[in-house]
């Protein structure tokens, strides 16, 4: 679910409260207009709100063509004959373009170079491009896809990934894409008391607002220039550049219109096909994806089979834990390997446990791709470990938030992969503030409330059949990258007529670093005008939008840059007054000395000086888990604890989300309505794949690819998220102290959901999304 859709769900019945941040703040005085710390809005949010922003789908160019993809409808077949022939010779079509109209490298692939641009011998699943026409009407480009003739051999597909290790390889780099074998302490243990679980954790669609676009223009050097929704923009243009056989100077990408992303859910698979026509035809080449080809194409959430075994002794504290997690890559690797690195080494989440053995595979299988959804691998394991918390106090009859308790990480504590847990890690006072926090009021039995049944107004339950639910959840994410991958940005801060711009090529995805950036500037130049200019690969590059990465290194690039051009306006004036520029200060446009004796606004200090400055940020490295899952992997983490208040219709299974108290570790809250945004937004995503967000698939065909058979939650859907506590305590590694906000939430909510639907109905509650018969009550012994 994307941000936007996610925000949009909670727009109306989510109620959001921050004590901490509403009114003075914490040092006493009113929160600041401008700067870090200020309630800054987005620039966008004006255009958005009136419907005027331009969208990628919104492009155009003269003498526009219209591109439309042939998919395949099976998920696993061989491909004898691929004839195109009806397709060229309609009115219409300018060209059309298969696997041997690549003139580079014909495959591709953000991390493993394992997916072809167009099937050319094997279909490995339902909706693989297979050819792409270019037409001067976006109906005439659809007719003549549809009348491609594809003459089929259909094989069986390999669609559970348990019998894909002994399966016929289905791609050329074999089925098994990655194992993890992690293994800390002693094997022998074991606890006073033992709790097993078997956990299945459905398939997430990004589901964004805007389906992807874009837009190819041909240069007259020979390249092309692509506008579309990118959120890497620097990788995918040198994927599309080996692609299509040229140089990477050669290829330009302009990011442009992006809707809200949950991470880089934008698929180059879009883009190559549009600068293959442009380039074959000499056109402007324009795409827009129907919602069912939004859904056959990009990447999901990995659905994810876990097998738990916990042991602790008899006051319920952890002894060993141990798990078999196999993630569904689906027909390719995409982000598998990661996804796989962060479940295996959160499979314990944020809890002490001295004893470890995890082991985790992800595989190729038939089914849809699966990829980078936010939180990706912590969200699976964290449903699972959670689970087992419940069954554990269940068996030792005790509180379930005590037990928790009494197992929560710390600072110094240390990770199952080995890794010291050295950042800000306040778990216990997380869990301490959603448990302490007052329950809400129990609904009237009457007929003007039965709109809080959980069948919604005119629903079929009855008042005598709910039954309330309280669950906990806490949960982990990692910051920025792991294992070793490089996470340097680059930024430029340039000050001209007392005007402030930003160049950056971080991709503003609704996670605000567009914001951030301009309140960067703010606090560190005194200057309220702040521009972010608009991204593309002319600029150096700043990485994906994953993982916090851009409020730590794009944002960290922008203050080095920022100070930097503070330190060449303040010089002059230092020198001038005999004193150090440490002496000097800026706020509110003023510059003054420590004495009094300077005072003098920043316009004039510029005196018509244009002054600019360029600078990186690069965190600290990490490195690859080894052989047996040990290694400082990640930079940072982050925490977060749920408590969900759930209404369950007993006898029909519904359930109705009351409440969401969310407690989270922020490090520093640096913009508080953005902050809110993207929790709220967080908290509606995970109720989504806790309750009704399941790709299904039948033998590896995606069954009702659209926002009809694919339940996002709505308005009505929507609980009171009720924000009780950020803990700021900041990481003294991370550029002002600040921690990921929206992927933790999202990791946390469905396990707290799930929690929750357990203690009202006495039923364990294996599965996400939970279905109505496993929230039915359990008969009475």
């Amino acid at each position: 679910m994307s941000n936007d859709a996610a925000t949009a769900a909670g727009a109306t019945h989510t109620a959001i409260s921050i004590p901490s941040l509403e009114g003075p703040d914490s040092s006493g005085g009113e929160q600041p207009l401008l700067g870090l710390g200020a309630s800054l809005r987005p620039a966008d949010a004006r255009a958005k709100t009136e419907g005027i922003f331009p969208y990628a789908a919104d492009l155009w160019a003269e003498g526009l063509l219209w591109a439309a993809v042939l998919r395949s409808p099976h998920p696993h077949a061989r491909i004898l004959s691929i004839d195109t022939s009806a397709a060229v010779e309609m009115p219409g079509v300018r060209a059309v373009v298969t696997h041997e109209d690549v003139p580079g490298e014909r495959s591709y692939g953000r991390r493993v170079v394992d997916r072809p641009v167009f099937a050319s011998d094997l279909v490995r699943h339902h909706g693989e491009p297979i050819a792409a026409v270019a037409a001067d009407h976006p109906d005439t480009a659809r007719l003549a896809a549809a009348a491609i003739a594809v003459e089929y051999e259909l094989l069986e597909p390999v669609t559970d990934p348990e019998k894909a290790f002994a399966a016929e390889p289905l791609h050329p780099d074999g089925n098994l894409i990655r194992h993890i074998p992690l293994r800390y302490g002693d094997p022998e243990i074991v606890g006073e008391v033992i709790v097993e679980g078997l956990y299945r954790i459905g398939r997430q669609d990004p589901a964004p607002i805007g389906a992807e676009a874009g837009l190819a223009v041909p240069r007259p050097d020979g390249g092309v220039e692509i506008y579309t929704a990118s959120t890497d923009p620097h990788t995918d243009r040198d994927l599309a550049a080996a692609c299509f056989g040229l140089e990477p100077d050669r290829v330009k990408l302009v990011v442009t219109g992006v809707p809200g992303a949950t991470g880089d859910r934008e698929d180059p698979g879009f883009q190559l096909p549009l600068g293959l026509l442009a380039l074959r035809t000499g056109c402007p080449v324009k795409l827009a994806a129907t919602r069912e080809e939004s859904f056959l194409g990009h990447a999901h959430r990995h659905p994810t089979l876990l097998r738990y075994r916990h042991h602790a002794d008899a006051e319920g504290r952890l002894v060993k834990v141990e798990a078999q997690i196999l993630l569904d890559a689906g027909a390719y690797a995409d982000a598998s390997s990661e996804s796989l690195a962060a479940a295996v080494a959160f499979a314990c989440g944020p809890y002490v446990v001295p004893h470890a053995f995890i082991e985790g595979w992800a595989v190729r299988t038939n089914n849809p791709p699966s990829g980078h959804v936010r939180g990706e691998g912590a969200m699976q394991v964290c449903a699972a470990y959670e689970g087992q918390m419940d069954k554990l106090a269940a068996k030792l009859s005790i509180d379930p938030a005590e037990l928790r308790l009494r197992n929560t990480l710390s600072t110094g504590d240390i990770l199952p992969t080995g890794q010291t847990v050295t950042c800000p890690a306040p778990v216990a006072e997380l869990l301490g503030a959603v448990r302490d926090f007052p329950l809400p009021s129990l609904p009237k039995d009457s007929p003007e409330d039965d709109w809080l049944l959980p069948g919604g107004p005119e629903g079929a339950g009855e008042p005598g059949a709910v039954r309330r639910g309280v669950g906990y959840a806490l949960g982990m994410v990692h910051m920025l990258g792991a294992e070793g991958a490089d996470e340097v940005s680059t930024a430029t801060v340039r000050v001209h007529d007392g005007v402030a711009t930003v160049i950056c090529a971080a991709v503003e995805t609704g996670q605000g670093f567009s914001t951030l950036a301009r309140q960067v500037v703010q606090e560190t130049l005194g200057i309220e005008e702040v521009h972010v200019a608009s991204v593309d690969t002319d600029q150096p590059p700043a990485g994906p939008t994953t993982h916090g990465r851009h409020t730590w290194v794009s944002a960290g690039a922008v203050e080095r840059a920022a100070k930097m051009v503070r330190t060449q306006l303040l010089q002059p004036l230092a020198h001038k007054f005999g004193m150090s520029t440490e002496l000097l200060q800026i706020a509110d446009g003023k510059i003054t000395s420590y004495d009094g004796v300077l005072s003098t606004t920043v316009t004039e200090a510029m005196d018509g000086k244009e002054l600019w400055a360029t600078a990186q940020c690069r965190p600290h490295p990490t490195e690859p888990l080894d052989e047996s899952g040990q290694g400082d992997a990640f930079v940072g983490l982050a925490f977060c604890a749920i408590r969900a208040v759930v209404d369950v219709d007993i006898e029909l299974g519904s359930v109705r989300v009351v409440e969401m108290a969310v407690a989270q570790d922020v490090g520093r809250v640096l913009n508080p309505s953005q902050l809110a945004t993207r929790i709220e937004a967080g908290v509606t995503q995970g109720i989504g794949a806790a309750l009704t967000e399941n790709l299904r698939t039948a033998r590896g065909q995606i069954r009702h690819p659209d926002l009809t058979g694919y339940a996002l939650p709505t308005a009505l859907d929507a609980p009171d998220i009720r924000i009780v506590r950020l803990v700021e305590e900041r990481d003294v590694v991370a550029p002002f102290g600040a921690k990921p906000a929206s992927a933790v939430p999202v990791v946390t909510s469905p396990a707290a959901v799930a929690a929750a639907v357990r203690s009202a109905t006495g039923r364990p509650v294996n599965r996400l999304p939970i279905r109505p018969q496993a929230a039915v009550a359990a008969p009475k012994s």
